[in-house]
């Protein structure tokens, strides 16, 4: 879809599907791209509120994206693939498959000349953007959650093993600086003068010094950071939490100026336009929002709307309940339509990998499932990696039998269409059968 196209969003900045999980402005500020748990990115025009190209090539949540020199622009995603895109072209131009697990950060090099990912098969990889081999970081302990760049280029890596590690320059002999942290990293960044900003599971902002020693820490209570940006003068540090908050954190004082409150779903991704007046920030409401970076006021008359509780209408329900979860994924109806999977709308009595306007793996086609209350219920009791074997859908299991059982109840009546199929016997499950968050693919 090119650039011209001019397709509208609903709203201000409202077109994923599912959480926006990142976000970047290109240099020149009047553009933004955003990845989604839908699969797709999306190519806006800040100052319209408008999306001028969504991007579907990935067969995962885009969880990564970056916004290159040249005016390219870089995707990520969980299916372990990383494209590259240029504007008005609707295929990637570029695509890299080199690593083995989901991709969860990406960074340019500060001469623009080299891209860092990292991912959850335990490495970071600097690519040259010119072509050549592949520099492999290797030494994480489980996922690496988080790469930036110093000033001179060498690499910074955040991980879930509680470490921080700042690489050499070249591949040589020399081992990273590793610096132990107390809890596990989530994100990273690096302001001009080479400070560098972590922060994840223990909800406290470390700002260190290249040699890895920590200046100063600012603790954000009880909440989780999964997300930072530096402002593009170094003044300020944002950082986005589980709860929905973002702090804005004054860097060289360590002290958080004001809280950018939003409507307590998980902010995930977050970016600086290039002159520094605007935060943009993307969460679990499906929305791109526009804040004063000065003030913390929202920007435009739709930036603090709550997105309407789909599950309203079934209060008190235990079943709609567990199923709170999967809203952000799933959808009951079949005018709300496929999110990052597919509406539930008359899945029971459907066989696996059939719904309309949805893109399966071709494993999935390959099984012979038909969703009814038997099979969801095992789904949900053995697991989707173990049960449909090729799934995108989150593993998870729901060990509690009561607990499975009313979710199974609540889709067989929140997913009822107006011509149910006929000739597919529908059983309950076993009652010795039981919590997830996704329901079946």
């Amino acid at each position: 879809m090119a650039l011209s196209d001019g397709i509208p969003a609903w709203g201000q900045l409202r077109g994923h599907g599912g959480p926006v999980r990142a976000l970047a402005v290109a240099p020149d500020g009047r553009i933004a791209i955003s990845g989604g748990f839908d699969q797709s990115a999306i190519l806006w025009g800040i100052d319209q509120g408008v999306a001028l190209a969504i991007l579907r090539f990935h067969d995962g949540a885009v969880n990564a994206v970056a916004a290159l020199q040249d005016g390219r622009f870089a995707t990520a995603s969980e299916d372990g693939r990383i494209a590259l895109w240029q504007a008005g072209r609707s295929e990637p131009v570029e695509i890299f498959s080199d690593h083995a697990g989901p991709i969860v950060s990406l960074a340019i090099s500060p001469d623009g000349t080299s891209l860092a990912s990292a991912s959850w098969d335990g490495t970071a990889h600097v690519r040259p953007l010119s072509g050549g081999p592949v520099r492999v970081l290797q030494g994480h302990a489980g996922n690496v959650n988080a790469v930036a760049f110093l000033a001179d280029g060498r690499p910074v890596t955040g991980g879930y093993d509680a470490t921080l590690r700042i690489w050499p320059l070249v591949d040589a002999a020399d081992p990273p600086l590793v610096v132990q942290l107390p809890s596990p990293i989530n994100s990273v960044v690096v302001m001009s003068d080479g400070e560098i900003a972590a922060a994840g599971a223990d909800s406290i902002v470390r700002f260190l010094a290249a040699d890895g020693s920590i200046r100063a820490s600012v603790d954000l209570a009880t909440n989780p950071v999964i997300g930072l940006a530096s402002s593009p003068d170094g003044q300020r540090v944002a950082a986005a939490t589980v709860a929905g908050t973002v702090a804005m954190i004054h860097r060289l004082t360590a002290k958080v100026e004001f809280n950018l409150v939003g409507p307590g779903l998980p902010v995930w991704s977050l970016a600086f336009r290039p002159d520094g007046t605007e935060l943009l920030t993307g969460g679990g409401d499906r929305l791109l929002r526009r804040w004063d970076a000065k003030s913390g006021e929202p920007i435009g008359p739709l930036a603090m709307v709550r997105p309407a509780d789909s599950l309203a209408a079934y209060k008190g329900d235990r079943g709609a309940e567990v199923f709170r979860a999967c809203v952000a994924c799933h959808t009951l109806t079949p005018e709300d339509g496929n999110r990052a999977g597919p509406t539930l709308s008359g899945v029971f009595g459907r066989r696996i990998a059939t719904a309309d306007g949805y893109n399966f793996s071709q494993a999935l086609k390959n099984l012979d499932i038909v969703w009814d209350a038997r099979t969801i219920s095992k789904l949900f009791e053995i697991g989707p990696s173990r049960y449909t074997p090729g799934t995108k859908m989150p593993e998870q299991t729901i060990n509690n039998a009561d607990d499975r059982e009313a979710l199974v109840r609540f889709l067989e009546r929140a997913t009822k269409t107006q011509s149910p199929r006929v000739g597919i016997r529908r059983r309950r499950p076993p009652a010795s059968h039981g919590r997830g968050n996704n329901p079946p693919r």
